[in-house]
């Protein structure tokens, strides 16, 4: 016959060890709460940092060109301030600055609808040596005026690729302006376009420039995010070019990788599904 006092001892035992159990679970469950809440409000104020240093730079770089129109305006305007061959270059001016403002205010808006799922492709099936060559044909003479040698090379019998032509070109245009951005003159820059295993393309755009660092390419790829450093400050822009083309080639199916090392130049490889149809 079992003895009453052990049995009480038993029962208060597992009483005991359900109420650690309980006890230890919810203040794990605590402890995991109050890590995912700091983590949260961390990751807002990083963000809440990004997007007001970001509105500080595009404040920037939304001044330059409206000051620009706005001051050689004034001068076309008054009635003999300029002869006519100024006037002419003072338009250039104007025009040249209002296409700056223009593309600004288009890659934002471009962001924005990635972030927000609205921004809709009109994909097709399309040979990817046309959309290189209409990039390659945006960029050239900007290459020529900066005195850099631009290369451009795509395999014999690429595959169709399932792309929207004018988002395309964006992309690669894109990418062909950061690397010239970035190279100096006299250095190299690359179109090159190649196939894949299992169907579709290759396309990489390298040049023998700065080069970034890991935490770099980082920032680089994240929307609202800036480079910081003198070297990267000191050129025209507000950051959003790689952003917007890393969404642009995952909004095709595809996807984006950086390879860049500091004073080694950089490589952007944008891979592409096969289109319908594809051999």
């Amino acid at each position: 016959m079992p003895m009453p006092g052990r049995n009480l001892r038993g029962r208060n035992s597992h009483s005991l060890l359900a109420r650690y159990s309980q006890t230890l679970g919810e203040m794990m469950l605590r402890k995991h709460t109050e890590k995912a809440i700091r983590a949260a409000r961390a990751e807002a104020e990083l963000n809440s940092r990004s997007k007001s240093a970001f509105l500080g730079t595009m404040s920037h770089e939304l001044r330059t060109p409206l000051n620009a129109i706005i001051g050689f305006s004034d001068l076309i305007r008054q009635p003999g301030t300029a002869t006519a061959e100024q006037s002419a270059e003072y338009a250039q001016h104007i025009f040249t600055a209002g296409q700056r403002l223009l593309a600004m205010v288009c890659d934002v808006m471009d962001v924005s609808k990635l972030e927000s799922g609205s921004l809709v492709l009109d994909l097709r099936p399309c040979p990817p040596g046309e959309i290189l060559e209409a990039a390659a044909s945006a960029m050239r003479e900007a290459f020529v005026r900066k005195g850099q040698h631009f290369e451009v090379h795509a395999e014999p019998g690429l595959p169709l690729i399932q792309a929207d032509p004018g988002r395309m070109k964006q992309l690669l245009v894109t990418l062909l302006s950061n690397a010239g951005k970035f190279t100096e003159a006299g250095g190299r820059i690359v179109l090159a376009a190649a196939p894949v295993p299992g169907g579709g393309v290759a396309v990489a755009v390298s040049d023998d420039g700065a080069g970034m660092t890991q935490e770099q390419i980082h920032m680089a790829l994240t929307p609202f995010a800036q480079l910081q450093s003198h070297f990267i400050r000191s050129h025209e822009g507000a950051g959003l070019g790689l952003p917007l083309a890393a969404g642009l080639a995952r909004l095709h199916g595809g996807s984006l990788r950086i390879d860049s090392r500091p004073g080694a130049g950089t490589m952007v490889v944008v891979t592409l599904p096969a289109g319908e149809g594809a051999a």
